[in-house]
């Protein structure tokens, strides 16, 4: 019992590294990307939804995004969506196309883009502490129905927090590698 659970932890916490990574990869450094946009979320018709629900996102040229809503009234709540966004964008319609031009990044913009990946950094480790604290919940309920130990279980506990003290230092270390590249003129 004890070394599956450890196993779907690990694995669980990878999948969330790996999350972090791909919304790593999305902040880039002056260039536009369509996925930049992915984790807006539009208000269509009284429920949240992803961007490209609403919207077909490409790229214009290397450093303007073009989002075209499928229906004409969604254009303002669009590019409302895109202002209100934590990115710092500042998209302008043009007809039934909303151009989004990438800033340049300057000194505050890459201050900006830092705190974006800061805070995806601090989801990330929320979410492995989160899956420790099931593992341990698990443990717990185990011990209390007499399927293991006591001892097992200060071993397992051990064994979890030394794994997500493995995974919060693999984010710092991402976090530390993305920040670095940001600041790079």
């Amino acid at each position: 019992m004890i070394p599956e659970l450890k196993t779907t932890s690990e694995q669980k916490m990878q999948k969330s590294l790996e999350a972090l990574r791909a919304d790593l990869g999305k902040v880039r450094t002056g260039r536009a990307h369509t996925g930049i946009l992915d984790h807006v979320q539009v208000d269509y018709y009284g429920s949240l939804v992803p961007i490209t629900q609403v919207a077909n996102v490409t790229l214009i040229d290397a450093r303007t995004i073009g989002v075209q809503p499928w229906e004409k009234p969604m254009v303002a709540k669009v590019e409302k969506a895109i202002r209100d966004s934590d990115l710092g964008l500042n998209p302008s319609s043009q007809g039934e196309v909303i151009r989004v031009p990438m800033p340049a990044l300057t000194e505050e913009r890459r201050r900006d883009l830092i705190k974006v990946i800061k805070h995806e950094g601090e989801d990330a480790k929320v979410a492995i502490r989160n899956l420790r604290r099931d593992a341990i919940s698990h443990l717990k309920e185990a011990l209390k129905k007499k399927e293991i130990s006591e001892d097992d279980e200060r071993r397992a506990l051990d064994d979890m927090q030394r794994l997500t003290d493995r995974y919060v230092a693999e984010v710092d270390r991402m976090l530390a590698e993305k920040e670095k590249d940001l600041m790079a003129i």
